[in-house]
């Protein structure tokens, strides 16, 4: 089937569901398809479409839940292990400060920013014509603030592989190899932005990339999909790696930012969470999934 159109089967893989769930999905009318010759046809475009639209619906409503919470902030962006262990320690050391976080990607972040769905977005954006991150895109996806950029850390990010894997896998080259399934970041993910940069250099075409429609979320939606046998080769960061016990092929230092307007940088909870960001505690707590560098943490780099 043109890569364009998708089954059933197809469907269900591209969203990570049980074709059943495609089915009851259809008879809800939730999912836009259509029938040709007795059989559901779902046209790809419409398909990302919908899961955006999905995305933004699910941020309209844990923004109106939120605005209920007196002081409660949003972020939503991209995702990594530091981010999950500081606002669980936020939560235990200063319980007043509500701080809620959905996983969306780089791109759909800053949109959300925009349109005032979130209070903060977490991205990793790189820009190929400056070398810069994150800020080269602020015009394109959001035009009608003048937030600032500030750093959080720098993180490592490369090749995740199983052991048995590790001595066929040499590169992106062997991206297009028989007997090598590869795990994908969703469309607008910082990730995914640098795959396919890398592979258009190469003149790779993803369509010769066994599992490039398959696609996850998070860095450890990788790693798991590694472990479980989905998959046998995708890209995340090295603490993934560590913490699952995968094979790391480093690829890129990467710039780890937190995006938001100025009014909401001076807020207390934002201010006490770039203080455990840069206090030792937290810092040799990270020490052991390691890979991360805070030389620039809490620095503002664009205002």
């Amino acid at each position: 089937m043109s890569s364009a159109l998708m089954n059933t089967k197809e469907v269900a893989r591209y969203l990570d569901i049980h074709e059943k769930q495609v089915y009851l999905l259809i008879k809800a009318g939730k999912i836009p398809c259509t029938r040709v010759t007795g059989k559901w046809i779902f046209p790809l475009k419409l398909i990302d479409e919908w899961i955006q639209t999905s995305a933004h619906e699910g941020l309209q409503q844990a923004r109106k839940k939120i605005n209920q919470i007196d002081g409660a902030l949003l972020a939503s962006g991209s995702n990594d292990p530091v981010l999950d262990m500081l606002l669980t320690a936020m939560k235990k050391d200063h319980p007043a400060f509500n701080f809620f976080s959905a996983n969306t990607g780089s791109v759909s972040g800053l949109e959300a920013l925009n349109t005032g769905l979130t209070d903060i977005a977490f991205s990793h954006l790189y820009d190929p014509e400056t070398g810069d991150y994150n800020t080269p895109y602020l015009k394109k996806y959001c035009p009608d603030h003048q937030p600032v950029v500030v750093n959080l850390f720098y993180r490592q990010i490369g090749f995740l592989t199983t052991k048995s894997k590790s001595n066929v896998f040499d590169g992106w080259d062997s991206l297009t190899h028989q007997g090598l399934r590869f795990v994908n970041r969703q469309r607008g993910s910082g990730i995914r932005i640098l795959l396919d940069y890398e592979l258009k250099n190469r003149k790779i075409a993803g369509s010769d990339i066994s599992g490039y429609d398959n696609e996850v979320y998070t860095h450890f939606e990788v790693g798991l999909s590694l472990i479980s046998g989905d998959a046998d080769v995708g890209i995340a960061s090295a603490a993934v790696a560590k913490i699952l016990d995968l094979n790391f092929q480093p690829l890129v230092s990467e710039r780890f930012d937190m995006i938001l307007d100025k009014d909401t940088f001076f807020q207390p909870s934002i201010q006490f969470f770039i203080e455990m960001l840069q206090s030792d505690q937290f810092k040799s707590r990270v020490e052991k999934i390691g890979s991360y560098n805070f030389k620039d943490t809490g620095r503002i780099l664009h205002s």
